[in-house]
């Protein structure tokens, strides 16, 4: 078993030691992104509609690293500091996601890395290198 790690200048860099990324054959397990921004390793301000969006846009910013994208995902797993951001979460993620829609799960955590509202964790098929 070969892993390569996949990292992306266009997501946050890591912030403890692991790897944004792991690409094993034509799985990609991404690690859980925050709502970073990846210039200035800051969350981003304006509630979690502002949260969600960047936590996708990191996700993508991995996936294309690794020649892939969010369509290439199988698997999220979704934290939420707060259940009552479900509605919302749903509605960015309806926005970024086409049918058929990734298996999930999603679960109230009672903390996140840096006051973080959201992240999210992904596995995702590739094809073929």
């Amino acid at each position: 078993m070969t892993k390569h790690a996949v990292q992306s200048p266009d997501a946050p860099a890591a912030i403890g030691p692991y790897s944004q990324a792991i690409r094993v054959g034509d799985t990609l397990w991404m690690s859980g992104q925050i709502p970073l921004d990846p210039k200035s390793m800051q969350i981003v301000e304006g509630g979690i509609e502002a949260q969600a969006r960047r936590v996708f846009d990191n996700m993508r910013a991995v996936l294309a690293a690794a020649g892939g994208s969010l369509d290439d995902i199988v698997k999220l797993s979704i934290l939420l500091a707060d259940l009552g951001d479900f509605a919302k979460v749903n509605e960015i993620m309806a926005a970024n996601f086409r049918q058929p829609f990734p298996a999930r799960s999603t679960y109230q955590v009672a903390a996140l890395p840096r006051g973080a509202r959201i992240e999210v964790e992904a596995v995702a098929a590739l094809k073929s290198a």
